[in-house]
């Protein structure tokens, strides 16, 4: 390989790496102001229906006669990360970006209400980890929704009302 075509392969292996660096960072807890809310509850969702899909299939594999601990283990695993990642965008993203200590009394009850139910949700979710029980996952979609009620104004969830058809 000519040293040409090497300093090309270079070139790109560094653009290549600062462009992932950079969206491996992408909302840190840098004040870069750029949110979408609305984009997370449904990311929140999204990983809800997955942990679901993901115990109905641990639970059907389980009962086969001649196990597949293959399938079971990926399964599992596939659980345990969407879980995670729930839990990152409730503590990362809204526990630590979005919701806001308040000025004064006057906010105080309404940042109780939301942490409250941020904290809920990470219980649930790590119950979700530890059981195959979809109940949990019930639970976990309806408080979300309850989150959202509380979260948003009501032009902003009349919005996501005809985003989700």
């Amino acid at each position: 390989m000519s040293y040409k075509s090497m300093s090309g392969v270079f070139v790109t292996t560094i653009f290549l790496v600062q462009i992932w660096t950079v969206s491996a960072f992408a909302h840190c807890e840098i004040p870069c102001g750029i949110y979408n809310d609305k984009v997370r509850v449904d990311l929140l969702k999204e990983h809800i229906t997955t942990i679901e899909k993901s115990m109905n299939q641990i639970n059907e594999l389980s009962k086969a006669g001649d196990k597949n601990y293959n399938q079971l283990i990926r399964w599992v695993s596939n659980k345990e990360k969407h879980a995670e990642e729930f839990q990152h965008i409730v503590t990362q993203y809204f526990m630590t970006q979005r919701i806001k200590l308040p000025q004064d009394d006057s906010g105080r009850s309404a940042y109780v209400k939301k942490v409250t139910m941020l904290h809920e949700m990470l219980v649930l979710a790590m119950k979700c980890k530890q059981t195959t029980d979809v109940e949990n996952c019930s639970q976990l979609r309806a408080l979300v929704d309850k989150f959202a009620t509380a979260y948003f104004g009501a032009a902003e969830l009349e919005h996501l009302k005809e985003h989700h058809g």
